[in-house]
């Protein structure tokens, strides 16, 4: 007998670049079509070009025109959407859509998913107790709690007070064979590299936003370089992504001097060509659930170097975390970091394998997906 069709709607506040997006395509895209279709329901709207990285046709998009500030209209207008879409499953992500499992509460959506992926960039760390109080509220609404960190497991547990059995961690996975196999990128390289033999690529990816932190990255490269002159010749950093903050960092890049040691790409769709470009990946992110481009850079072989925050102690091989987790903004350890693949580059290759088989041990889409597929089959009448 053929199993019916799960029917999910997916709350976001924008579907666009990012790595809770990201993390949808994946999950979208590897669930097998035949059992589910998916209603993607947004906030603020959708990047048409980004929706494009979805290749199931079982997938439409909704719109609820939301507001500056506070619009009680969504309400009304989501309710009226569930009307037609009859979901199995609502899946809201993030709490700035928590509030609308209210509705699917109201129209008796049988199961109520709520993930949270990361901190606000208002809210780092969860503090703002009014956010606290606004979760707490509205916890009886949901039926599982899904965190993507040991950290946000943590906060769920003891700051929300929600029962362990409602809450799972599942971990992003990653496509190991389409970063395995990618063939590197031919890459504009900065000017002062652009000769060497043997330059070492430093690079970041990510949406050029005050959370992402690529000030810090700039700060501690142009350290760098001050400090180890010699290394000016050999040592180079491309920034991948577009944002609210890229004028000011270019900016901040010709003030820090660089201007001929670093690269502003933009947007890119070929990001596992460039992580097999990069020499080493660095993360200098505020905050953090689970990264999913720590997680490509590892399946590329890639090295990295990320802020001790959120998630990302939970990816990276125990044996980096001593000199490849660095704290927040401190300028002298991710100049150390960077200084330990310049100095001894033998390092490149041995801890990008190092990564890699962690990568392929922990952390593969299929288990990620498989963990979706579990949690999707579960009534929300069993707890």
């Amino acid at each position: 007998m053929t199993k019916p069709v799960k029917h999910i709607a997916h709350i976001v506040w924008h579907f666009s670049t990012g790595g809770l997006e990201n993390g949808m395509v994946n999950l979208i895209n590897n669930l097998p079509s035949q059992g589910y279709k998916h209603s993607i329901i947004t906030l603020t709207g959708y990047d048409p070009a980004f929706a494009q990285r979805i290749s199931q046709s079982n997938v439409q998009f909704y719109n609820l025109h939301k507001r500056e500030g506070h619009d009680w209209k969504i309400f009304p207008t989501l309710n009226k959407l569930l009307i037609q879409l009859e979901p199995d499953i609502l899946h809201s992500r993030n709490l700035n859509t928590l509030e609308l499992q209210l509705v699917a509460w109201w129209r008796k959506v049988p199961l109520r998913i709520h993930g949270e992926h990361g901190w606000d960039t208002s809210d780092i760390g969860g503090t703002n107790k009014k956010y606290q109080f606004l979760r707490r509220l509205l916890k009886p609404f949901v039926h599982r709690f899904v965190c993507l960190s040991s950290e946000s497991e943590r906060y769920l547990r003891q700051k929300i007070a929600i029962p362990a059995n409602k809450i799972q961690r599942i971990c992003n996975g990653v496509d190991l064979a389409k970063f395995i196999n990618a063939t590197a990128a031919s890459l504009t390289l900065p000017t002062n590299i652009q000769s060497s033999e043997q330059p070492v690529l430093f690079g970041t990816v990510g949406r050029l936003a005050t959370i992402k932190n690529q000030a810090y990255l700039l700060q501690a490269f142009a350290s760098l370089m001050q400090q180890h002159p010699d290394f000016k010749v050999k040592a180079g950093l491309i920034i991948v992504g577009d944002g609210p903050n890229r004028l000011t960092l270019e900016q901040l890049s010709q003030a820090l001097q660089l201007s001929e040691n670093i690269v502003f790409l933009g947007n890119r769709a070929d990001i596992a060509a460039i992580m097999q470009r990069l020499d080493v990946f660095v993360l200098p992110s505020l905050a953090e659930g689970i990264s999913n481009t720590i997680l490509e850079a590892m399946a590329s072989a890639t090295p990295v170097i990320a802020t001790d925050v959120g998630g990302n102690v939970d990816l990276l091989p125990a044996e980096l975390h001593p000199t490849n987790l660095v704290e927040v903004n401190n300028i002298q350890q991710l100049s150390k970091a960077m200084l330990g693949y310049l100095s001894t580059e033998t390092r490149i290759k041995t801890d990008g394998l190092m990564c890699q088989n962690h990568c392929q041990q922990h952390f593969s889409l299929s288990a990620m997906v498989k963990q979706y597929q579990a949690l999707y089959q579960f009534s929300g009448k069993q707890g």
